[in-house]
Order: structure tokens, then sequence, then C-alpha cells
């Protein structure tokens, strides 16, 4: 199983058994600054997010015979103590104090994961609203008091807000592809943006200007790596015609990872029968107005932009304003704290034009090119395929 052979305990414990003997705790990175900051071992509930036993239905390790415990056989001695976000979970050290020049004795309040602060910080507490992450990793999620899984065997990630959970889709290198698209072809707007300190993006808002809204029928995917129920994924982009430049590819790649999210949505809104009625937007890539505007005209739904686009940093705010007791709960200080910059309303005719080429074209670009994915790697062997004789090698 693949989800099995990924998991770092599995490996240091096949691989390399003396250190995973002397081995005294399995903390994620969390877990270890916890330990650095603090000197105890402990993190937050809203920290597990990788492969470990954790059950996220009972957000707490999980019991002997579980499934999870099954594919990450880790001795609950080598596990740390979980806390709930908002409450202390140590003090800073003497020894913490002189390599980080924070006093020590300033209390330590456990948090969460950046995609979980970033959805508290954009004031996401309800599943009416929809957290949009326009990062390296794009993703959608929301905030709900019951659990539900997205997509069948991917859980619902412990929230900030204790008791919560995040059903989260993500697109994998998401808006990693407007890196890719500046250092490939937009060397004269990076250059310019630099001269006038403002974001490459703001930029580049000028090639989607310039071209119409669904350029004319250029079209991408952005599943570029394997997924779940998509072993065989790989990006596309159809619909190229003479008509098409530079500015067509950048506007195909918004659009495109518009779609991906979308598709996410509707993936939690099925699931969790939930209507969200709401997008809320932070990361890099919302600095740019064009990007917002288009994002809300495909979802043919509002999109509200923070007064922040570094919104993890200032939900990881919310959670410790909390447990310092300047609010009475995580939820309160969300409410207290979260500021909205402007509101991107969908534009009527744009919004009809996204449907139906995300409809009629998007949504059927994985079945009918996933046979010549296959066929490409048979052909080219990439990504390569790893003999079983050569995987059992490897367990051993």
């Amino acid at each position: 199983m693949r989800t099995q052979e990924e998991g770092k305990c599995n490996w240091l414990m096949q691989c390399e058994p003396k250190i995973w003997e002397r081995t005294a705790k399995f903390v994620q990175v969390s877990g270890y600054l916890v330990r650095k900051l603090s000197g105890r071992f402990a993190d937050s509930v809203a920290s597990q997010i990788g492969h470990q036993p954790f059950d996220y239905k009972k957000q707490e390790w999980c019991k002997a015979g579980s499934l999870n415990q099954k594919m990450f056989p880790v001795p609950a001695d080598k596990l740390p103590e979980l806390v709930s976000p908002g409450e202390p979970i140590g003090r800073i050290t003497e020894e913490a104090a002189r390599e980080t020049g924070i006093p020590a004795g300033v209390p330590l309040i456990a948090a969460g994961s950046d995609k979980g602060c970033e959805t508290i910080g954009m004031g996401v507490s309800s599943p009416e609203t929809a957290s949009l992450s326009f990062g390296t990793t794009a993703t959608v999620q929301t905030t709900s008091s019951r659990y539900f899984e997205p997509i069948s065997y991917m859980p619902a990630y412990p929230a900030c807000i204790p008791g919560r959970f995040n059903p989260e889709v993500e697109i994998f290198r998401g808006y990693w592809m407007i890196t890719w698209f500046k250092n490939q072809f937009a060397y004269e707007e990076v250059v310019e943006a630099e001269r006038r300190g403002i974001a490459p993006e703001a930029m580049l808002d000028e090639l989607l200007k310039k071209t119409p809204a669904g350029g004319h029928g250029l079209v991408m995917q952005p599943y570029w790596t394997p997924m779940l129920k998509m072993p065989s994924a790989k990006g596309a982009i159809i619909g190229f015609g003479d008509v098409h430049d530079r500015a067509y590819l950048y506007r195909a790649i918004i659009e495109g990872l518009a779609y991906g999210l979308k598709e996410g949505l509707h993936s939690i809104e099925r699931a969790g029968r939930v209507r969200v009625r709401e997008l809320a937007v932070s990361g890099g890539a919302s600095q740019s107005d064009e990007i917002c505007r288009t994002t809300a005209d495909v979802f043919d739904m509002p999109l509200v932009r923070g007064a922040t686009y570094e919104t993890s940093g200032l939900g990881a705010a919310m959670v410790a304003a909390a447990g310092l007791g300047l609010y009475s709960s995580v939820e309160e200080a969300v409410l207290a704290m979260s500021r909205r910059d402007r509101t991107f309303e969908p534009d009527r005719e744009r919004a009809a034009l996204y449907r139906e080429l995300y409809e009629r074209v998007y949504k059927k670009m994985y079945k009918a090119l996933a046979p010549l994915y296959e066929e490409i790697r048979d052909i080219t062997n990439y990504p390569e395929r790893v003999p079983a004789s050569e995987r059992k090698e490897t367990r051993r």
C-alpha cells in the first residue's frame, strides 16, 4: 500500500532498525520545535497531519489494532503527549531563550497546521464559507463540527478550533505553476516588479487583462502528480490554436487552478451535505486582483480577501490570544481578529462561460486522457515503475 510505504516511521523501522530502537520519541516538526523550546515531548492535536497512528475522527492517538495503528505501528511510548489548540503546551526554557532571544518563561501555546491557521485567519469557522489557499500547494477547505471525508480515505484534519474538523482537498504544486511560468516566460515582468517594489503577480495581471475569459478554449488541468483516485494523473493543456501566446498560457494556468479548486469544493459539498455560499482567499497569489476576480467568476461565488495574505501567522496569533486569556475561546478570537480587504463579486456573463467549459470540457478531460497517460508511462517509463521484486528488496 502506497500510503504505508510513505510512512517515515516504517522506513526507519525497516531500513534503520538500530536507529529506531534508540529513538525515544517519533514526532512531527512541530513536536520537535515544542521539545526544543520547552523541553517537553508534546504537540498540538491540530498539528497531527501525516503518516502516523492518529485517529482523525476522535482526534487522539489510535487504539491498538486500529487500521492506522497497523499501517504506522509506532509504540505508544514513542508518541508525544497531545494538547488541544489554544491550551498551554509549555514555557520557553533558559536554553531556548539563549538560542532564540525569546525571554525565558514565556508561555508556549498549542496552535495547528499552516493551512488550518490560514483557514481561521480568514475567519472561516463554519461550513458556509470555504477557505482557498493560493500557495505553492493550493487547497480548498472549510470548518465543520462534523467529521466527513471529501475524498474516501483522506481524513478531515483537526481544526485549530478545538473539536472541529477541516475537510480539505489539495492541488499539489498548485500556485507553484505561477513560479514555473515566471521562470520560463516572464523575465521582463519579474524584473519590472522588482523595480517597482510590487509582487510579480501584480505585473502578470496585465497578461490576464489582455486575454478574454476562457482564453478561446485553452484549458489546463493541474493534475501534476498521481492521486488516490487518479493514479495515472498528469498535467494537461488542450485547445491550442494559432491565436494563443504566453498571455493565453498564463490565463489557462490561472483558470485551470480555479477549476481544480472548484472540483475540490464540490467534493466537500457532496461528502458533507453542505452548501458553501462564500469564498475566503489567502496566500501569495491572492495579492493579484485579476486572479481573485477570475476565481470568483469560475466559482460563480463572492470571494473575499483578507487584510493580509499571511493569514497563517494571523491564525496562529488568534489561537495564542485565546490561550493567553485575551478571548474566552479560539472561536471568539477568530471573530474579533479577522479582517477583510475587499470582496470580488462574480460577473454573470463570464461565470456562465466558465460553467460551460467546466462541465463540458474540464470535468471530462481526465477520463478521456487517462488511457493516453498510461501509454506515455509505458513508453517512457516516467514516472518510473518500480518492479515488485525491487519493492520487496527495499522493504527488507
